[in-house]
């Protein structure tokens, strides 16, 4: 959408710059001719100014035209400002910025459009495209292929559904590493506490010896 608003714009700034600069190089070529733009130069105190005229009527001329036809346009941008810098220079610095007070107003918008289509180009509306933008296409075409897609990539791939989905078997963990263990120490015998002697409890009395005696009482046992 960017490079189409570009071609658009740059088609109708090539097409209002062509007609202004045919116009400015036609009256100078009709009214007097070079002769008459030299004598005007010099009053100026343009350099060389048979060059300087010649060069003018040239650019404004031959220029406007190749900018109506989007030919040579980046050449053409760029010799076109140089032409309005020296009028800037020699006619309009130092008069302000209004045309009617001998600014520069005319002459720094011309040359800025004309610049900005030395820089961008004539878009693709114009015999420039058709000349050399599809040469330099298929020649960036050829110097950079586009990447290899194999057939396989391209396609998508099946879904599958969870009913037909199989399960995948659980993976098997790695073995656990064993860490070195420390080398273990032999155990330290406590000293055990002495155990005190038992203590004897006393025991019955012992009868007493010699004959038994039984209570009077008692009754002769049955014989």
């Amino acid at each position: 959408m960017r490079r189409l608003l570009y071609d658009l714009a740059a088609l109708i700034a090539r097409l209002v710059l062509g007609v202004v600069f045919i116009a400015h190089g036609w009256q100078k070529l009709s009214s007097g001719g070079i002769d008459a733009t030299t004598a005007g130069f010099a009053t100026m105190g343009v350099p060389m100014p048979r060059v300087a005229a010649a060069f003018t009527i040239v650019v404004e001329l031959g220029g406007g035209i190749l900018l109506l036809l989007g030919l040579l346009t980046p050449l053409v941008g760029f010799l076109i400002a140089v032409d309005m810098l020296g009028a800037f220079i020699f006619a309009h610095m130092g008069k302000g910025v209004f045309v009617s007070e001998g600014g520069f107003e005319l002459v720094g918008a011309l040359g800025s459009a004309a610049l900005l289509l030395a820089a961008g180009g004539a878009g693709r509306f114009s015999l420039d495209h058709l000349i050399f933008g599809r040469r330099r296409d298929r020649l960036r075409e050829t110097e950079h292929p586009p990447a290899y897609v194999p057939p396989i990539a391209a396609e998508p791939l099946p879904r599958i559904s969870p009913a037909t989905e199989r399960p995948q078997p659980p993976a098997t963990a790695p073995p656990p590493t064993e860490r070195p263990q420390p080398p273990q120490q032999p155990p330290t015998e406590r000293p055990q506490p002495p155990v005190p002697p038992a203590t004897e409890r006393p025991g019955p009395p012992a009868p007493p010896s010699g004959p038994r005696t039984d209570p009077p009482d008692a009754e002769p046992p049955p014989r």
